[in-house]
């Protein structure tokens, strides 16, 4: 059963019914399966940023949820997903985007958005594509984080 369109993000439909019934509020039944790319290349972009973060940070908590895997502390300060923060064709096959809780707007070209949800909290959102681009500056800016959630 899918709950939410949210959950066939990583599934080839085959097909979708639409039942007309009294009882419910328009149900549909929607089948598929799971491209197999996603434990191919996208498991192994994820786990290797787990492993950074572990080795640096062991009392980590990691959640996962419908939509992304959050990393904190005494707080959230890192999540991933594939939150969709450029146009598709901008974005490297696979993908995920680390989330990362900042206390100021990073200025980097590598982040691909950035918000201010609260004063003098920055949410910013950075693409990897390939198991390089968790380098030294991705983890040092991870530390930043993980430094600001814990002091909040």
């Amino acid at each position: 059963m899918v709950i939410g369109t949210s959950a066939i993000i990583d599934t080839e439909i085959d097909g979708a019914v639409g039942m007309n019934s009294g009882v419910f509020n328009n149900p549909f039944i929607i089948w598929g399966r799971y491209r197999k790319k996603w434990f191919r290349y996208y498991l192994p972009l994820y786990e290797a940023f787990e492993q950074e973060v572990l080795e640096r940070y062991p009392d980590v908590r990691i959640k996962v949820s419908k939509s992304q895997i959050s990393f904190s502390n005494r707080y959230m300060f890192a999540c991933i997903s594939f939150l969709r923060v450029k146009k598709k064709k901008e974005l490297p096959d696979p993908y995920l985007v680390v989330t990362l809780g900042m206390p100021y707007p990073l200025e980097s070209s590598r982040a691909a958005v950035k918000t201010e949800p609260y004063p003098g909290r920055w949410t910013t959102h950075i693409v990897i594509g390939q198991r390089e681009e968790i380098d030294g500056e991705l983890l040092s800016w991870v530390e930043e984080a993980y430094r600001f959630a814990e002091n909040k």
